[in-house]
């Protein structure tokens, strides 16, 4: 009976130990995988479905522009194992997702999601190129906090994310310079950090020995939230592609604050040459408009895919007699005014009219323009770009 009871109970926790590797006794399969030639296989165990599909940003995108929604590709079934493999595919950080009839789900082989705004997708990385600076690579890394400062301007304490290089812990008498780094509508303080990549890409760069150390610091565009969906007092709310104080001057006039806590709490240098700006879509806009509403503060200014646009007849004070704010900040020019858009990017005329701008007025820039359009690929590259220029 002794031996009965062992055996029984060695069957439970082979069971238990099982279950835990393959819920509801779904067949183990294998998705995404990637293969020799950087092709992807995905699979799905659906044995009662009767059309599956697999979507993502490997694929190409319905409509003129390339921001729109990407196609569908067909899945074949066999043993209930539904299977798509792509072509070789470029070195890149890719998101996915499942259809089956009808109902996008996630891959259930695969943990590693992201989210842009409300929307969840599984993310793969192919290497051998670009892709490799979005890996966590055997190298010195860096520490990522979120911190909470207090906003006078706005009223509230609000939350941001900081990344502060390798050896900043140890480094007690070493100062760093800063780069403030602003994310797009419908983004928060955590964006850049998962969607961007950015604590991977500053350590590669850093230990390649592309870039200098630097604290980068993310914060939360949207002046009238403290924090990111579901990190503040108001709790699991939807996250919305509108909110309060996107871009109506009130986030912009408050940066003064961010600056004033980060040059308070962290040992940076505290001077225009050792001060940078960027940022993405509404962040670039952002960045346009801080830069120049405080003209003496950052000497590097980055506008990624930025909206690119003007309000003259705003009653914000950061929107008033803007050209001649833009004069008084191409007086003391940056040393690096950097505007980056994709060729099919919606923002793309906005950007055009910026810079003739510029050019009428003599102002020195630089321009990249790249392929695609209003999409995280892109914006991850200008970010590898626009990083090694920064500090030299």
């Amino acid at each position: 009976m002794k031996r009965i009871i062992i055996s029984a109970a060695a069957l439970l926790i082979c069971a238990a130990s099982f279950a835990q590797q393959a819920l509801w006794g779904a067949p183990q399969v294998v998705s995404p995988q990637i293969n020799e030639d950087n092709s992807v296989t995905f699979r799905l165990h659906a044995p009662k479905a009767v059309r599956v599909h697999v979507t993502g940003d490997f694929l190409p995108a319905e409509g003129v522009a390339k921001e729109a929604v990407p196609q569908f590709a067909e899945m074949t079934e066999k043993d209930g194992i539904w299977e798509y493999t792509t072509g070789p595919l470029a070195s890149e950080l890719y998101s996915y997702s499942f259809i089956v009839d009808g109902l996008k789900i996630l891959d259930p082989n695969n943990v590693y999601i992201n989210r842009d705004v409300a929307s969840v997708t599984n993310i793969l990385i192919t290497g051998g190129g670009q892709g490799d600076l979005y890996k966590v690579n055997d190298v010195p890394h860096g520490s990522v906090t979120k911190v909470w400062y207090d906003s006078p301007t706005l009223g509230l304490k609000r939350r941001m994310t900081v990344y502060t290089p390798a050896g900043y812990e140890q480094n007690r008498k070493q100062k760093y310079p800063v780069f403030y780094l602003l994310h797009g509508a419908g983004g928060d303080e955590e964006a850049w950090m998962d969607l961007g990549r950015t604590s991977q890409i500053l350590d590669n760069l850093i230990a390649q020995g592309k870039a200098e150390p630097m604290i980068v610091v993310m914060t939360n565009g949207n002046a009238g939230e403290v924090a990111a969906p579901g990190q503040g007092p108001d709790g699991f709310r939807t996250p919305g592609f509108q909110q309060k104080g996107m871009m109506d001057g009130a986030f912009e006039m408050s940066f003064a604050d961010v600056v004033k806590f980060i040059e308070s709490n962290y040992r940076v240098y505290k001077d225009k040459k050792h001060r940078a700006i960027a940022g993405l879509s509404m962040g670039g806009y952002h960045s346009l408009h801080i830069s120049k509403y405080y003209p003496d503060m950052f000497d590097y200014v980055g506008l990624f895919s930025a909206a690119a646009r003007f309000h003259e007849d705003s009653e914000s004070p950061v929107y008033q007699n803007e050209k001649e704010q833009i004069a008084r900040q191409f007086a003391n020019a940056p040393s690096l005014y950097w505007i980056a858009i994709g060729n099919t990017d919606f923002l793309y005329e906005e950007n055009v009219k910026l810079r003739q701008h510029f050019d009428q007025m003599g102002y020195p820039y630089e321009y990249y323009e790249s392929e695609d359009g209003h999409i995280w690929r892109n914006w991850r590259i200008y970010l590898t770009m626009f990083v090694p220029r920064l500090f030299k």
